[in-house]
Order: C-alpha cells, then structure tokens, then sequence
C-alpha cells in the first residue's frame, strides 16, 4: 500500500533514511510541492535530531527554524497525525470485515451435511467442495479394461456412380410384407407363426391367470401346511420334553421304591421276626396274668356271695362333729355318730382323735384304690365309700376306709361356723406333707358347692389357692381351685369355657372336684399303684392320678390322702 508523506513518523535515529525512502516514493502532483513535503519531513527529523541546548528552534533546509515556524509545524504535524489515524482505524475496519465474512462462508462449508447443494454465487461448478473434518480424500477407483474384439463389420463400399441401383423384389412366395418395406417379406412360416401366436395368445393367457390362481392357492394351502408343521414340531418337541421329564420322575420314584423295598426286605427278614419272638413272650406273660386274675376273680366271686358285714360297736358318746364328741369324751379315732343339727338324721363319720391334738372330722380318704370315685353328680351329693373297718381282733372300726362323705353333708358342717380344712398325703415312699387351711366353706347345691380357702400353712405347697407352682402367667390362673364349683363328668361346672361337651374336666380327669382349667390338685383322680405313671397309662392321656402338683408334679399319683375339718378356735 502506498502511505502519503505525511505519515506518522518514528522516534529514532533511523527514523531520517526511512521517511526520504518514503518521500522518493510521495504520489504528488508537481515537483515544487514534493519538494516542500519532504522538506516538511526533513524538518521533522531534524527536530527530533537537534544537540542539546539548542531550544526553542528547528533546523530547515540545512538551517535551524525559528520558534514560531516550530509551532506551526507542530500543528500540521497534529492535524496530519490525526488524519493518518482516521483513516489506519479505517482501514482496519475494513480488513476486520473482510475477515469476519471469509471465516463465516468456511463455517457455513463445515456445517454442511452430505447431500447439501452449494448454490455458487459467481461461478457455477460441477463438484462439491470436500468436508475435510467429516470426508476422506477421493481416490480413483480401478477401472476394467475397455472391451475388445467383434463389432460391426466393414461398410459396404458405396456404388459406384454412374451404376442403376437394383430394386429387390419380394418373391411371391405365399409371404407377408414386413412393417419395414426396405426388410422386405417374411417367409411363410413367420406368418404362420405369427397367426397361430396371436391365436393361441388369449386362451393361454387365460390358462396363465388360472395357473397364477392354482399357483396362489397352493401357496396359501403351502404356508398353512407349513403352520401346521411348525405347530406340530413344537408339539413334538413338548412331547419330547414331558416324556424326559417322566422317564426322569420314573426313574427317580424307580430307585426311591427300590430303596424302600430293599428297606422292607431287610425289616421283614431282620426286625419282624425279632419282634414277633417278643410279641409271642409278651402273650405267653398276659396269658399267665390273665389265668391268676381269673383264679382271683372266682375267689372273690366265691367271697362276695355272702353279703359283707362290719360288725363293730358304735361308742356311745355322740355330738355335732368331731370336735365336740373329743370334748364330751370320745378319746379314740373310731367310727361316730354325729348330728349337726336336730332336723337332720344322724350319720356316720370317722374320727381322728390323734392327728394335731384331734378332733378332725375325716370328709375325704383315699388309701387302696377300692373305692370308684369316678362317679356322677348325686353320689358326690350324698356320699359313697366304706367309713371304717374293723380291726383284728378288736370290736370297734378303728381303721378308716376309702369314702366320700357327700357334699349335703361337707356344706351343712362348714356352714355351721368358722372351719379348717388338714390335707395329708403320702407318697409311696412313706413320705408325708400336710397342706392346712384356716378357713374353709362350701355353698349349697343351688350355689353349686362353691370352694371358698384362705390362711394357708403346710408343707405340701398351695395349690388351692396359687395353683400349680411348675406354671406361670394365665396357664397357673388355670390350675387355681379357690372360688370353683363342683363338677362331675355328668354336671359340668369347670372353668374350661368349650363349645365342645368332650372336653370336661371331670370326665379327664377320672372323678368330682372343683376344676377350673383343669387343676393344680386332684385328690379324687384315679387311683394309681407306684406312684409313678405316663400319659399312655392314662385314659385319656391326661394327668388324672391322685395327684398334688407343688409337691410331686403331675404323673406321680399319692399312695394315700385324706382331707379333714373341724370348727375353727383360738389354741392356747
């Protein structure tokens, strides 16, 4: 680019060669004021290169200027720099421009897709410009060798001038024209055949329509018959897996009953003729049981033809109870009379005159298993048993027997004033406990025989009124006897709230008590010899033996128990 004289100049001492090379180049129009331009720019360098000291002048054409041409110099110097600056920004606008519009025509190239048509603005052109970022470079395909050999034949030379040409005549041969005339006629044949062609044309076109249609029937019979296949492969191969899957199950029940007979054989050739030599030794031992219990049945048949007597003289002595017959006299433990009230008919009871300073009215013995206590409501009511035997040798009934003196009569005492209750036991060791409450009621029949028992003292634990002590929670609220009315497997009136009438207490639990759920004591249960037994001995698998639980549990039935009471006083 050419750059006028009066550009900006630099600052240094190379500053004078480099603007003279400038001025030999100045576009100006005549010689005079070239000449005083570049004298302008001589005197620019020459301030700029003037020795210290000298101030305030500017050397111009070979002399030092004076000060008011260096302010005038100094303002076209101004105004020039400014201009020049006008028009430097001017032109960089102008390349900036130029540069922003090249850098947005190749982004618009780049962002192109394949298939996108450049629509050029001044040339038209055949390529496409190359995407380099998203296009590899093209490359030449190889191509295959141009085709040789054949072809046409030579031309025929042309006539020669001056020859007629001959003019072909079809022959008259039965021929049909061609549609060209210069091709001449077809032979006969070709007609025929052309004839027979388009006579044939329509029923065999009509016998390809019916060909298509048997061809798409087929097919359409074709693909449903391949359905069919498929369907039956698939149920093929169903089948095939079942019929794995059973030989698999038979196979596995096959070594599973193989197993099991050889089980079976070897228990059947082993064990069964082991236990059958035991069974054969238990049989032979029942048989021998049962031929000595028949000999001792027929001996007490033979026995019990006479009626039993007890011939024993009852003491004179008689009184309410117990307790005032051993203060009106009576010192020995004997059969009595009593008479609890005058309305009442006097009946039988025995006396312990012995046990904790006498007088107890004995209501309740178990000793030998004699006596049934498995019995219905009304023998409870009114009693049942054998009060006392004779001893050998002596004329009174001074040994007690196994009874229950009856409800009737245990209320009527009780209620007379305040009673104490003494429950002995024994087990088959000869080892004794004693259970004694201080106060002890029983309600009449309308009140169903309610058990009321307080002040517990003893050995034995209290059952009566804790319950059984093996137990906790609600399952020893169960076993609680105080408060419970009397049931007999006939008379229902346990705790055991069931909709079923099999589960009763009393009928369990082998005799009348005052069950709750069931019980903690059961001194009226069924008699059992040993002491001990299981559930399998019991009737109905439950603990009926003449059982208290705080003292020997519940599968151990006592040898001997007895309950008795007497009118409660202050001791001295």
């Amino acid at each position: 680019m050419m750059l006028p004289c009066n550009a900006p100049l630099q600052e240094t001492r190379n500053a004078s060669q480099e603007h003279r090379n400038r001025c030999h180049n100045c576009a100006v129009p005549s010689g005079t004021e070239r000449r005083a331009g570049c004298d302008t720019i001589r005197a620019r360098v020459l301030v700029a290169r003037r020795p210290s000291g000298i101030e305030g002048r500017a050397f111009s054409s070979g002399a030092w200027l004076r000060p008011e041409s260096l302010s005038e110099i100094h303002k076209q110097r101004t105004v020039s720099w400014n201009f020049q600056k006008f028009k430097t920004m001017k032109n960089l606008l102008l390349l900036l421009l130029c540069v922003f519009i090249v850098k947005s025509q190749a982004q618009y190239y780049d962002d192109l897709d394949e298939g996108d048509k450049v629509v050029a603005t001044v040339d038209a052109r055949g390529h496409r410009p190359l995407d380099k970022k998203r296009e590899e470079v093209p490359t030449l395909r190889p191509a295959p060798p141009p085709i040789s050999g054949g072809g046409y034949r030579a031309r025929p030379s042309k006539a020669v001038a001056g020859q007629k040409k001959v003019e072909r005549k079809a022959p008259d041969a039965g021929g049909c024209l061609h549609a060209d005339p210069d091709l001449g006629v077809l032979c006969p044949t070709g007609c025929q055949l052309q004839d027979t062609l388009v006579k044939q044309e329509r029923p065999i076109r009509k016998s390809v329509d019916e060909l298509n249609n048997n061809v798409e029937s087929v097919s359409q019979s074709s693909s449903s018959t391949f359905q069919y296949i498929t369907l039956l492969k698939e149920m093929w191969k169903d089948r095939q897996k079942q019929v794995i899957d059973n030989e698999n199950a038979v196979n596995e029940y096959s070594s599973e009953l193989e197993k099991h007979q050889l089980y079976i054989e070897e228990t059947v050739n082993s064990n069964v003729p082991t236990n059958l030599r035991v069974l054969r030794s238990i049989l032979e031992n029942l048989r021998s049981k049962i031929q000595k219990l028949e000999s001792d049945v027929s001996a007490q048949m033979e026995y019990c033809r006479t009626p039993c007597t007890v011939s024993c003289n009852i003491p004179v002595v008689s009184g309410k109870e117990c307790e005032e017959i051993i203060r009106n006299g009576g010192e020995t433990s004997e059969m009595y009379l009593i008479q609890p009230h005058s309305s009442i008919t006097p009946y039988r009871v025995y006396c312990d005159m012995t046990t904790e300073n006498g007088g107890w009215t004995v209501i309740q013995n178990r000793q030998d298993g004699s006596v049934d206590f498995g019995r219905k409501w009304d023998p409870y009511k009114q009693g049942f048993g054998n009060i006392a035997t004779n001893a050998e040798g002596k004329k009174y009934c001074g040994l007690p027997g196994e009874y229950w003196l009856g409800n009737d009569k245990i209320s009527q005492l009780t209620n007379m004033g305040p009673t104490e209750l003494l429950i002995e036991m024994e087990d088959w060791k000869g080892d004794k406990v004693k259970a004694l409450y201080g106060g002890f009621t029983i309600q009449n029949e309308a009140n169903k025989y309610q058990l009321s028992v307080s002040k517990y003292k003893g050995t034995a634990g209290n059952a009566l009124i804790e319950g059984a002590s093996q137990l906790v929670g609600e399952n020893q609220t169960m076993t609680i006897h105080n408060g419970m009315y009397f049931s007999t497997y006939d008379r229902d009136n346990d705790g055991w709230i069931t909709t079923d009438p099999r589960k009763q207490c009393s009928k369990e639990d082998g005799g009348g008590w005052w069950y709750n759920r069931c019980h903690a004591a059961n001194p009226n249960g069924r008699y059992y010899w040993g002491g001990h037994y299981s559930w399998d001995m019991a009737k109905h698998g439950t603990d009926d033996g003449v059982v208290w639980m705080n003292w020997k549990g519940s599968w151990y039935s006592m040898k001997k128990m007895s309950m008795k009471i007497r009118p409660f006083f202050p001791r001295q």
